[in-house]
């Protein structure tokens, strides 16, 4: 059964989609939304469990989550859109770019990661132990069952493997900050590895966007004009 996701949008002309990461909704991108909405009709998303989206009875997976950004775009007839996304709403661009890369414009991928090596290792360690102790509990609580599928996103996803990242085609731009829990190392390898991928690194930890709003909007309104 398809879910309805909640999603807030301003401007007119081209559709700009907009992901937010783990545990969030689209309220992080409240320093985007007048920037871009000058420039592109925004439509900024919260996923499935996450914020006013319904959790549903599918996986809880990246790959879940595309295949739902999929059906939002058919339920809103948007054939194409700039896709953002951030932390795992990143990995979400990033797997629905390979899946369907006919809808995508130009991406831009913020802070994200082929998998749970590409985060530091002092970040992913207490993620890796409270996604076990979570797992533990999760059929007795129910509170214990969604901080485990939280955490699970960011021990068990995206997994793609860097090969896989050849096959965008679609012009990107990797957007992280120079103080990132992505690994810098982990983050040049994908816009290396993407053929059309544009690499910047903007000051500030990996909440760039919210952080540090003027150097990043500029950077992102560059890229996609």
């Amino acid at each position: 059964m398809e879910i309805i996701h909640y999603y807030k949008e301003k401007g007119t002309g081209f559709p700009f989609i907009l992901l937010h990461g783990n545990g969030e909704d689209c309220s992080y991108f409240a320093r985007q939304m007048d920037p871009f909405s000058e420039h592109f009709h925004v439509i900024a998303l919260d996923t499935r469990g996450h914020g006013r989206t319904p959790r549903g009875e599918a996986p809880f997976t990246i790959r879940q989550f595309a295949d739902d950004l999929l059906t939002f775009m058919d339920q809103h007839h948007i054939e194409k859109a700039h896709i953002l996304g951030f932390s795992d709403g990143g990995n979400i661009a990033m797997v629905f770019a390979l899946a369907h890369p006919e809808r995508v414009e130009k991406l831009i991928l913020n802070g994200a990661n082929l998998d749970a090596s590409g985060v530091k290792r002092k970040i992913q360690i207490p993620i890796e132990i409270g996604y076990r102790i979570a797992k533990l509990f999760a059929k007795k609580s129910p509170k214990a069952r969604k901080n485990a599928e939280m955490l699970g996103l960011m021990v068990n996803d995206p997994n793609v493997k860097p090969e896989e990242l050849s096959r965008i085609q679609n012009q990107t731009l990797v957007i992280a900050g120079d103080n990132d829990m992505i690994k810098d190392k982990h983050t040049r390898l994908i816009a290396n590895i993407i053929p059309h991928a544009e690499l910047c690194i903007i000051h500030g930890d990996h909440f760039i966007a919210n952080k540090n709003p003027v150097a990043f909007n500029e950077a992102v309104i560059h890229f996609l004009e």
